[in-house]
C-alpha cells in the first residue's frame, strides 16, 4: 500500500482578502500538523463569493481580491508549502492577466516551487452564479502535476459536472483529482430537480470509478448573503467509496488514501485500456439541440 495523507481545508471566508489569506495559511498549517502531505483549499478562498451578483452589481469585494500570478497569494502559499514540506493546491484565486480575469488554481511542490496553474475551463451562468460576467473560460487546458507524493490534477467547481475533464486528467496520469469548489443552496431558489448536494457528490463518485482514481472535493462553508455553502468536503476512493466527509461548518479533513488501489482497479477492470476513441467523435462536435 502506497499511503498518502490528504488535507482538505473547508474554510469560511470573511470580508478582507488579506484576512482570508492569513486564515488559509492557518488551516494549511493545521492540516500539515495533522499529518497531511498534500493540502487543498477551496475555490476563490481569498474572498466571499462575489459572483452571486450580476456584473453590473459588482461591489468592491471582487475588485479587492484581484491578484496576479506570481502575486501576493502565490508568494504566501509557496512559503507555507516550503515551510511545512507539503504539496499544495491553492484552491483558486481571482486572477488578472493580460487584460482578462480568470478563476485560477495554483499548484506547489513541497519545496515551495510553483509547478503550474490551471484556469477554470467550464464557466457557469445561472441564478446567483453569474461567473461568465467575471471570468474568461480557461486557456490552460487540463494538466497533471508530478509531486514527490503523487501525480495530481486540479479542476475547479463547475468542471465537476463534466466527465470529459476528469477523463482527460486520468489519461494524463493523475492519481488524484482535487476539485476546489464554492457550491451551496440559494435563498429563494427551490431544489426542484432534486437534492443538489447529493447530485454534486454523486457525479464526482462516478468520475472516481470510471477513471480508477481518487477524487477530493473541497468546498467552502458558511452563509454569504443569499448563499449557504453546505461544506460537505469529501474524499472518494477509486471504486466510489466515501472515505471521509466533512460536516457543514469550517473544518480540516485529514484522510489517508491508498494510491495502489487505483492501479489495481485500472488493471483489473481496464476502463481506460478498453476505450474506443474512434467511436467518440460526437463528444467534440458542437451541440445541435
Amino acid at each position: 500500500m502506497r499511503k498518502l495523507t490528504l488535507g482538505l481545508a473547508q474554510m469560511t471566508m470573511s470580508e478582507g482578502a488579506d484576512a482570508n489569506l492569513d486564515h488559509a495559511i492557518e488551516l494549511i498549517e493545521k492540516a500539515s500538523a495533522g499529518g497531511a502531505e498534500v493540502v487543498c483549499l477551496p475555490e476563490l478562498f481569498t474572498t466571499r463569493y462575489f459572483a452571486q451578483y450580476p456584473g453590473e452589481e459588482q461591489d468592491e469585494r471582487g475588485l479587492a481580491c484581484l491578484d496576479t500570478i506570481p502575486g501576493k497569494a502565490t508568494k504566501a502559499l509557496a512559503a507555507v508549502a516550503r515551510k511545512r514540506r507539503i504539496a499544495l493546491i491553492g484552491g483558486s484565486i481571482y486572477e488578472s492577466a493580460g487584460g482578462c480575469t480568470f478563476n485560477t488554481s495554483t499548484i506547489f511542490s513541497n519545496k515551495g516551487k510553483l509547478l503550474g496553474k490551471y484556469r477554470k475551463t467550464h464557466i457557469p451562468q445561472d441564478q446567483y452564479y453569474f461567473e461568465k460576467e467575471y471570468f474568461e473560460p480557461g486557456d490552460t487546458g487540463f494538466a497533471v502535476f508530478e509531486t514527490d507524493q503523487a501525480k495530481i490534477a486540479a479542476l475547479i467547481c463547475y468542471d465537476q459536472w463534466y466527465p470529459e475533464a476528469a477523463r482527460c486528467c486520468a489519461l494524463l496520469g493523475a492519481d488524484v483529482i482535487f476539485y476546489p469548489t464554492a457550491i451551496g443552496t440559494v435563498r429563494g431558489i427551490e431544489q426542484s430537480e432534486g437534492n443538489w448536494h447529493r447530485a454534486w457528490e454523486n457525479v464526482m463518485r462516478g468520475h472516481a470509478i470510471a477513471n480508477s482514481l481518487v477524487v477530493a472535493g473541497v468546498n467552502r462553508a458558511g452563509v454569504e448573503d443569499r448563499m449557504r455553502f453546505w461544506g460537505g468536503s469529501f474524499v472518494i476512493d477509486a471504486f466510489g467509496r466515501t472515505l471521509k466527509r466533512a460536516g457543514s461548518r469550517e473544518e480540516v479533513v485529514i484522510c489517508d488514501i491508498d494510491l495502489d488501489h487505483g492501479k489495481e482497479i485500472s488493471e483489473g477492470w481496464r476502463f481506460l485500456r478498453n476505450r474506443r476513441p474512434e467511436c467518440y467523435g460526437k463528444i467534440v462536435e458542437p451541440l445541435r439541440r
